[in-house]
């Protein structure tokens, strides 16, 4: 990418380490993301670290996400694997399940969303026919207002004649 030579430019992320791990039949990536600290979520860090190193149809893990004190950086290790079986063996299955729970999270809250905009567009429709119901409400109350008009005269007239 090129830019103006007045624009001071840092990428987003930064490679500290890069290691093959044949013992272990992995990738193993140290990175720094700079300017997201506390904004970065672990499967927003796996889609930036897959396209940033074209690692389509691998898994990648996220191990660790550590915020940088006074710093808006922060570092995350990934582990790539060629097959999940693989990484099933060598990896803690928390880790494992604490990736599907968020995963099943954005799944529904994506559900939930596509079925607020279905609710909105008939909604949109639905008010239309209730402003000529809240129009005869309007009208049932200036009928209250005369007939408390006319229990007020009455009563002012038995003060005039009691003044008399």
């Amino acid at each position: 990418m090129k830019y103006p030579k007045d624009f001071w430019y840092m990428p987003i992320i930064e490679t500290i380490t890069d290691v093959d791990n044949t013992f272990l039949s992995r990738r193993e990536i140290t990175c720094n993301f700079a300017g997201l600290g506390g904004k970065l979520k672990k499967l927003e860090a796996v889609d930036m670290i897959t396209k940033e190193f074209k690692l389509d149809g691998k898994v990648v893990i996220p191990m660790g996400l550590k915020n940088q004190v006074g710093k808006p950086t922060i570092t995350g290790i990934f582990y790539v694997y060629d097959n999940e079986e693989l990484a099933k063996k060598h990896i803690n299955p928390t880790i494992f399940s604490r990736l599907e729970k968020t995963k099943t999270k954005l799944v529904e809250a994506e559900k939930a969303t596509e079925e607020d905009t279905a609710k909105e567009t008939p909604a949109k429709e639905t008010p239309a026919k209730e402003t000529p119901a809240k129009e005869t409400p309007a009208k049932e109350t200036p009928a209250k207002e005369t007939e408390v008009k006319a229990d007020e005269k009455p009563a002012e007239e038995s003060k005039e004649d009691k003044s008399e």
